[in-house]
């Protein structure tokens, strides 16, 4: 597939959230965006489920979830949205599991998680769901690791994490679980490790080359995970700083390239939308050195080996959600001073939106 030019991407507004929205979560389920839960303009937890109708251009109601919450782990089960912790209306971790099935337009409690946690990662594979690490009501990371089965509706432990962390990110790739990075008490960490299912077994890989907290993170279709950006945190007499550095993991070798072998972004950002889309990596708002949210939009070119400016968002933003549908980004709500309701898509011209 050949890489698009950065004058064929084109961003279009669409509907707005019914209110401003931050720490929601965003799932596909049978090609339709949802978006559950989150923060609303005063920074309450709410029970909301809206779905986007491309057709009328417009968000649709749905039955609200029975339990208001905020950063709640989201896992696709076939037709069925699995939302599992997050935290509640006290600001405390939940152990609350609510499932929505599609089709029916209902909502079922399922089993609950074994303990409250916060800053959960989720993957599904073939009717499971592998939820791991996470913050317990004690503020403490969690190193446990668990699978959730949708016929029994039972949670089973898988053994645990050597690094306890909660707010990692975890790719499901073939049949091995990479978590890297995540935080510990506010820190950031730089453990990286991956647990093959076949052999129920976690392996230490090469730790992070930074850290960093707020970075973009996706994954190529090569294997690779990209590290972007991000704030680098200070040592004890120093200030956090803004980076603009990019660090890529080579599955296949098992190594971090050279910084030599990596191509910076024009910008330094953190808390950023990122996303792997029509052979680019591409990044979008967030925070920098300016006074203010950004609107600035780089794509990374891999032929060229060059950063190159993309049309900006209508709205500047940090904080936003985010997820690719059929070569599309889509850009929901997130902060400009206060949670908004913005939603924007980036796809490249010519083609039909959704």
């Amino acid at each position: 597939m050949a890489v698009p030019s950065a004058q064929e991407f084109h961003w279009q507004s669409l509907a707005r959230l019914s209110g401003g929205r931050v720490y929601h979560s965003l799932a596909e389920a049978g090609g339709q965006l949802y978006a559950v839960g989150g923060c609303d303009e005063g920074g309450r937890p709410i029970s909301a489920l809206e779905l986007y109708s491309p057709e009328v251009d417009q968000w649709v109601g749905l039955p609200a979830m029975p339990t208001p919450r905020a950063g709640a782990a989201v896992a696709v089960l076939g037709k069925q949205l699995l939302v599992v912790g997050g935290v509640g209306k006290d600001q405390r971790p939940l152990k609350a599991v609510e499932m929505y099935n599609t089709d029916e337009g209902k909502w079922r409690k399922r089993s609950s998680l074994r303990e409250a946690a916060m800053g959960i990662s989720i993957m599904a594979k073939d009717g499971r769901a592998f939820a791991v690490g996470g913050m317990g009501a004690d503020l403490l990371p969690r190193s446990i690791l668990q699978q959730y089965d949708l016929r029994k509706d039972v949670w089973a432990l898988l053994p645990s994490m050597p690094t306890p962390r909660y707010d990692t990110t975890a790719y499901l790739l073939g049949s091995k679980i990479y978590v890297a990075g995540g935080r510990q008490c506010k820190r950031s960490v730089k453990s990286f490790e991956a647990f093959d299912m076949e052999s129920r077994s976690w392996a230490t890989l090469p730790s992070l080359p930074c850290k960093r907290a707020y970075a973009g993170v996706t994954w190529d279709r090569d294997g690779h995970l990209h590290w972007l950006g991000g704030l680098r945190q200070g040592g004890l007499h120093q200030r956090s700083k803004f980076t603009n550095n990019v660090n890529i993991f080579d599955t296949q070798q098992g190594f971090w390239r050279k910084s030599e072998d990596t191509v910076s972004m024009k910008t330094k950002r953190a808390d950023f939308a990122c996303a792997y889309l029509r052979g680019r990596i591409v990044v979008a708002g967030g925070l920098g050195n300016q006074p203010s949210v950004m609107d600035t939009v780089e794509a990374f070119h891999p032929e060229k080996r060059k950063w190159e400016r993309l049309p900006p968002m209508t709205t500047p933003r940090c904080s936003a959600s985010s997820i690719v549908i059929r070569d599309r980004l889509l850009v929901v709500g997130g902060v400009n001073q206060i949670p908004i309701s913005a939603h924007e898509i980036l796809y490249v011209k010519d083609e039909e939106i959704l």
